[in-house]
C-alpha cells in the first residue's frame, strides 16, 4: 500500500483540522491497490454528523466493493469501509439527537476507513457506557445480520438445530452466539480445527471440519435426520450438499457468498426436499421492515451493554496498515472481526 506524504505545512488551522487521512480506491482492485491519502476535512450537511473515527471494522463486502464485485457499485474514487465508531465532531442543520463529543457507532455504505467521515445522523447510535470503541465498531453489521437472519427470516425456535456455515467468520460467530441465546442447538461448520475451537468458545455444541468431513453425512448423523435451520454466508460448492441435509420443512437462509461462488440450486431438489430457501440482505430488510430492524437493534444493544454478547476480535491494525487488514479478511484468515484502529492526531 502506497503512503503519500503528509502536508508539510501542518494539518491544523486555528485549532481546527483542515485535512484528514483516508484509505482511497482510485481504481477497482484488491487490498494492495488501496492508497492512503490526505483529504480535505469533510463538513456535514443537513441531517448529517461528522464523526472522528476511532475504530472501523472490516467486513467481507468491503473487499467485494473494492473489487466492484458487490451487488451495489461504489463510484470511483471512494473510501472503503462500512462500520465505525468514534466521536461526533460537527453537527449539520436539523440534527437534534447528537452533540459534539457524543460517542457513536454505526454503519455506512463506504467511507469508514478514514480519520473522519460524514454520515446521516439516523445511521448512528450512542455507544453504551463501558463498551470499547473497537467492540462498538465490530458489533452492528454482523450481529444485526445474524439476529434478523435467525429471527426475522429463519424464524428459529427454541430447541431447534441450527447449522452455521462459515462459522468462524464475523457473521458466523455472531450467529453461533445468538443461536445459543435463542435456545437452539448449534452446529458450527468451519475449515480448520483452529477455527472450530473459536466456535466452541463462542458456544457451539457440535462442530464439523468442512476441509475433511462429508457435510451431508455428518449433518444428518448429528441431527438424526436433518437440520431445522441452516445459515449460509458462504455459498460455493458445499451449499447443495448442505441443503440435501435439511429436514422436511427446514429453512435454508442465504446471507452472502464469501466463497465468491453463487451456487445453482436445482428447483426439483427444492420440490423433493420440501425445505424452504430464504434470503436475507441487511439493506433490503432495513428498507422494508424498519420497525423490526429498530426493535432488533434495541435488543442487541441491551445484550452488548450488559456483556451477554461481545464481538470476537482476532486482529487489530493501524490505519497505515489498512490494506493488511483488508487482506486478512480477503484471504479468509479471520476468526471473527478484524479492526482498524485510528489514533488521534494532535
Amino acid at each position: 500500500m502506497e503512503v503519500r506524504p503528509r502536508r508539510s505545512d501542518g494539518r491544523r488551522v486555528s485549532g481546527r483540522l483542515t485535512s484528514m487521512r483516508a484509505l482511497r480506491c482510485n481504481a477497482y482492485g484488491g487490498p494492495a491497490s488501496a492508497v492512503l491519502e490526505d483529504r480535505p476535512t469533510p463538513e456535514p450537511g443537513e441531517g448529517q454528523v461528522r464523526v472522528d473515527v476511532r475504530a472501523a471494522s472490516v467486513n467481507f463486502p468491503d473487499v467485494l466493493i473494492m473489487q466492484n464485485l458487490y451487488q451495489v457499485s461504489a463510484e470511483l474514487p471512494f473510501t472503503p469501509g462500512s462500520e465505525l465508531a468514534g466521536f461526533v465532531s460537527a453537527v449539520g442543520s436539523g440534527v437534534a439527537d447528537f452533540r459534539v463529543g457524543d460517542a457513536v457507532y454505526g454503519a455506512t455504505f463506504v467511507g469508514a476507513f478514514a480519520e473522519q467521515v460524514v454520515v446521516p445522523a439516523v445511521s448512528m447510535s450512542r455507544v453504551p457506557a463501558g463498551v470499547e470503541m473497537k467492540d462498538a465498531a465490530s458489533f452492528s453489521v454482523v450481529y444485526t445480520t445474524a439476529y434478523l437472519s435467525l429471527t426475522g427470516t429463519a424464524e428459529l425456535q427454541k430447541g431447534e438445530t441450527l447449522v452455521v456455515l462459515g462459522a468462524a467468520g464475523g457473521v458466523g460467530l455472531a450467529a453461533v452466539a445468538l443461536g445459543k441465546h435463542l435456545g437452539a442447538r448449534v452446529i458450527a461448520v468451519a475449515s480448520s480445527r483452529e477455527k472450530l475451537a473459536v466456535c466452541v468458545a463462542c458456544g457451539a455444541d457440535e462442530t464439523i471440519d468442512s476441509s475433511v468431513e462429508n457435510l451431508k453425512e455428518r449433518i444428518r448423523a448429528l441431527t438424526g435426520g436433518g437440520a431445522d435451520v441452516v445459515l449460509d454466508p458462504v455459498g460455493g460448492p458445499n451449499a447443495i450438499s448442505v441443503y440435501r441435509a435439511m429436514r422436511w420443512r427446514g429453512r435454508y437462509v442465504v446471507v452472502g457468498f464469501a466463497s465468491g461462488e453463487i451456487p445453482q440450486v436445482p428447483l426439483n431438489l427444492v420440490l423433493l426436499k420440501g425445505a424452504d430457501l430464504r434470503g436475507f440482505d441487511l439493506r433490503s430488510f432495513a428498507m422494508n421492515a424498519p420497525e423490526q430492524m429498530r426493535q432488533a437493534r434495541e435488543e442487541l444493544v441491551g445484550l452488548l451493554a450488559t456483556g451477554r454478547i461481545r464481538p470476537q476480535i482476532c486482529a487489530v491494525y493501524p490505519l497505515a496498515e489498512a490494506a493488511l487488514a483488508l487482506a486478512h479478511v480477503a484471504e479468509r484468515r479471520a476468526t471473527g472481526k478484524v479492526v482498524i484502529e485510528i489514533a488521534t492526531d494532535g
